[in-house]
């Protein structure tokens, strides 16, 4: 990035946020902090009202607006992805929203980036199975109460076996993984942390209370003693090639490390959150994917697949 490119970035960094530091612009920028110094100088001398706090950081005079922002191309394709990525992951909520501001965007674009979108769009596409959570409208008014700290009443389906409790809880999170959103939130029935599902929430109604508590949450923090929690346990499968995609870019394990073996086989060796679970997704892979050890995990298949055979005498 050239340095007028830069100049103008940190203008765009100021005016998005209350305050930013020297420090986070030069980790940002990947930037030394004197050369930061110097560009806060610069754009001080070009008239850019720029308020400095020692030890607080920099912020924009409120009453200065930058002018409208030209998008380049490549930013065009990311906005746009940006949206086709929405179309497969969000709810119906998030979808409208984000439409009607890509629609606002591709009105200022000029004519040539307007073609480039129209070609993008007939040569690219993000393709997913449904993921069962398309037509809910809880993202964006969940997430609202996430940032305005409000409770929210539930009925919640719990680990999906149809028992319904009703609850409330403060929402302090939102978190995309296992292609679902979850709901991180302080369960006053539970009187703990849980992690509820989108889709599993039978119905639900943000209050208008507000909460005071956890004010020191962080969700980076949570979701990380939450993996450092989590015993896990060495595995070693054994493979054939067709499976060894799958098994790397979706079984939901650690895997440290793959061998080829005769045969056009692979051994794969790793640890796993969770053997039962892990056993309910390797049966789907039948003969082609044998596990080696350990024991319990080899026993947990037997028995899954003794109750396939039971279902079907």
């Amino acid at each position: 990035m050239n340095r007028i490119d830069r100049l103008t970035a940190i203008i765009l960094m100021l005016q998005s946020h209350r305050v930013v530091t020297a420090d986070k612009m030069s980790a940002h920028f990947a930037i030394s902090l004197r050369t930061v110094y110097r560009d806060i100088a610069a754009l001080g001398e070009a008239g850019v009202p720029i308020i400095a706090e020692a030890g607080v950081g920099y912020s924009l005079m409120r009453s200065y607006n930058v002018p409208p922002i030209m998008f380049t191309e490549a930013e065009t394709a990311a906005l746009f992805m940006s949206g086709e990525i929405t179309e497969q992951f969000g709810d119906d909520s998030l979808k409208k929203n984000l439409e009607g501001a890509l629609l606002k965007v591709r009105a200022a674009l000029p004519e040539r980036h307007k073609n480039y979108l129209s070609q993008l769009g007939n040569r690219m596409k993000i393709w997913s199975r449904a993921n069962g959570f398309q037509s809910e409208q809880s993202l964006m008014p969940v997430q609202e109460a996430v940032v305005r700290r409000r409770c929210i009443t539930i009925e919640y389906n719990s680990g999906g076996r149809g028992d319904i409790t009703k609850r409330t809880v403060e929402a302090l999170g939102l978190v995309f993984y296992g292609q679902q959103w979850h709901l991180i939130a302080w369960c006053r029935l539970r009187e703990a942390m849980r992690d509820f599902r989108l889709d599993r929430m039978q119905s639900w109604e943000i209050l208008p209370e507000t909460f005071f508590r956890h004010k020191d949450f962080s969700l980076s923090d949570f979701l990380k003693d939450e993996v450092e929690e989590c015993s896990l346990t060495p595995f070693q499968i054994e493979c054939e090639r067709w499976v060894l995609e799958r098994i790397l870019h979706e079984m939901p394990c650690q895997i440290e490390s793959k061998q080829e073996l005769t045969g056009s086989r692979f051994l794969i060796k790793g640890q796993a959150y969770s053997l039962e679970w892990l056993a309910k997704w390797l049966i789907r892979m039948g003969t082609s994917a044998i596990v080696r050890s350990p024991v319990e995990l080899r026993q947990l298949i037997v028995a899954e697949a003794e109750k396939i055979v039971r279902s079907y005498k």
